[in-house]
């Protein structure tokens, strides 16, 4: 990375695996290789001489090339390929100017710029999605580790029903593990660009043409447009489009958009981590670091830099890509300005996404869970967090309406007289008559008791710091504290057990499956490359959304059903090992 591209105003992409792979010299090195590809297919076609391609793959290098020079003559032309060219012209001359004949023969600016383009984003993607398997993982073991931890889940800010920390990461794995499937279906189907000067490959065919003649040759000369775009697109490693490319740009905007989901997933997870981490909550804290989140004014802070990089990467690249997506307005067989203008946001969403998902990484591998202080903070309500739960209870002697109401008014008044829920229903005639002796264990069991704060007075309004208990159910501070990985017991019996329990399996399944799909994708063959470019790709190894529910509609058929507490994503996930297990019987 040179001194003009530092990354000093990029802090989220400095010095990260994707930075190199997006540097002027990478692009300029993308550049070159399409050039290269270019002459060793009409060479193995019998267009080109064999030597003459072989040494013009000797010599296209980009440590060969002055970049500053290439910058300001691009000028003159609003693309670098014309100059490029030019150079690379120069160059093979030097040692053999036979050679230097068949440099670029046949082709066009546009055909190397967007080839170039494609061969530099599928380096780029390759090392962003090595990353995102890395948070996955991570996310999987959180997950996985925590599933039965219960915290307080909020809703507009505010606290709402009990949920469990295992659920939180769950979903950000979803998101994420959803978003790296789909970059990586992008990426399995970006084109390379062959079409000559205005889409028709004339200017490629009248060069066979000449080497092959017009009688002898004509059956080859009919042959050889497929022929060239397959080739060259496979020795790229990128796809073989149908037709050329130019004013189609569909495929930047879809590599746009999901560089812009890709970011979002990982900007949701850092969003959350720094809500969490607040020191009036305080349950999570990012891994520390010797010089990590100081300020330079306040010694006693620790700020969450690393959900900050990513955050400020996450909302950058959705206008970035809104780019790309405006630059499918491209007039007649080539515009002028349009596939100009995709260069730089391209960029910038590979190196910010990238640059995310190596952060973000790194975050989820050391991220500190504080199950004290979400204990603490589920006492903060006294129990309000379950009047959903009694509300249901309540339904069916006294019907929905009332019982919502009731559950209301009671909630109010807790509020106001700084009584437990507990306290506060059994303090009604209505409920107390209704839940006494042994019936009245039923109440407790749903409701959450909160000592140590007077009905009202000078203590009224304090936070209190008593255990969460029930009449059946005791989650005590002690059984938050969970040494290692050991993942912890969670009662069964009604109460705050009957609220998150149903999610604890599902988070399991989910964690379990994202980990099957990983394993099986690192056991597919990986691209073989020569000189960075791939010869091969991998087979198609993800799952479509109609597959997955066809999946999901053969669990339930065997009877695995899913809790209705669980959003319908979360079936989907875990439909993933059943769903491979059919199709290896097959």
């Amino acid at each position: 990375m040179n001194a003009l591209d530092s990354g000093l105003l990029a802090p989220a992409r400095a010095g990260t695996p994707v930075e190199a792979a997006t540097s002027d010299e990478a692009w300029l090195q993308a550049l070159l290789d399409a050039e290269v590809c270019l002459a060793r297919v009409q060479a193995g076609l019998g267009v080109v001489p064999e030597e003459a391609a072989e040494r013009i793959g000797e010599i296209a290098r980009a440590e060969a090339v002055d970049m500053v020079s290439l910058a300001r003559r691009s000028r003159e032309s609003a693309n670098p390929v014309v100059a490029l060219v030019a150079d690379l012209t120069a160059l093979v001359a030097e040692s053999d100017p036979e050679a230097a004949e068949y440099v670029h023969r046949g082709s066009t600016s546009q055909d190397i710029a967007d080839s170039a383009a494609m061969l530099f984003a599928h380096r780029a993607t390759g090392l962003l999605l090595t990353e995102l398997e890395r948070v996955t993982e991570g996310l999987a073991r959180l997950a996985e580790e925590h599933r039965n931890l219960v915290m307080p889940g909020r809703t507009l800010a505010l606290q709402a029903v009990p949920v469990t920390f295992g659920l939180k990461a769950a979903g950000w794995l979803q998101s994420v593990a959803a978003a790296a499937d789909g970059l990586r279906r992008v990426r399995d189907t970006l084109p390379a660009q062959l079409g000559g000067a205005a889409g028709t490959l004339a200017g490629y065919v009248e060069f066979a043409r000449l080497r092959f003649g017009e009688d002898t040759g004509a059956a080859r000369v009919e042959r050889y447009p497929e022929d060239l775009l397959a080739g060259f697109a496979d020795a790229l490693g990128l796809a073989t489009p149908v037709l050329p490319w130019h004013t189609a740009r569909a495929p930047l905007a879809e590599l746009g958009s999901s560089l812009a989901v890709v970011s979002g997933a990982l900007g949701k997870l850092a969003i959350d981590v720094q809500t969490l981490s607040r020191t009036e909550i305080g349950e999570v804290s990012e891994p520390a670091g010797a010089a990590r989140g100081v300020s330079s004014a306040m010694p006693h802070k620790r700020n969450p830099v690393l959900s900050t990089l990513i955050r400020a990467a996450a909302l950058q690249v959705p206008p970035l890509a809104l780019i790309l997506a405006q630059s499918m307005l491209a007039e007649d067989e080539r515009p002028g300005g349009a596939w100009h203008a995709e260069w730089l946001p391209l960029r910038d969403c590979l190196r910010l996404a990238g640059g995310a998902a190596t952060t973000a990484a790194e975050l989820v591998e050391g991220l500190v869970v504080h199950p004290d202080r979400m204990r603490e903070n589920l006492d903060r309500t006294g129990g309000l967090l379950v009047t959903e739960r009694l509300a249901a209870v309540l339904t069916p002697s006294l019907g929905r309406v009332a019982a919502k109401a009731l559950m209301t008014e009671v909630a109010a008044e807790a509020t106001r007289t700084g009584r437990s829920l507990r306290e506060t229903l059994l303090a009604g005639p209505l409920l107390a008559a209704r839940f006494d002796g042994g019936s009245g264990r039923a109440l407790g069991s749903g409701a959450v008791h909160r000592r140590g704060r007077p009905a009202g007075g000078p203590g009224a309004g304090r936070l209190p710091a008593a255990p969460i208990e029930s009449s059946r159910v005791t989650l005590s501070r002690d059984a938050a504290k969970v040494p290692g990985p050991a993942p912890q017991r969670l009662a069964t019996e009604p109460g705050l057990g009957r609220v998150v329990h149903p999610v604890t399996r599902v988070v399991r399944r989910i964690t379990r499956a994202v980990r099957s799909v990983t394993r099986n994708r690192r056991r597919l063959p990986q691209a073989v490359s020569v000189d960075d470019r791939p010869r091969h790709r991998a087979p198609e190894h993800g799952l479509t959304v109609p597959a997955l529910a066809a999946a999901e509609r053969r669990f339930a058929g065997q009877g695995m059903a899913f809790s209705a507490h669980v959003a319908p994503s979360f079936a989907l996930i875990s439909a993933r090992r059943g769903f491979r297990k059919c199709r290896s019987k097959r």
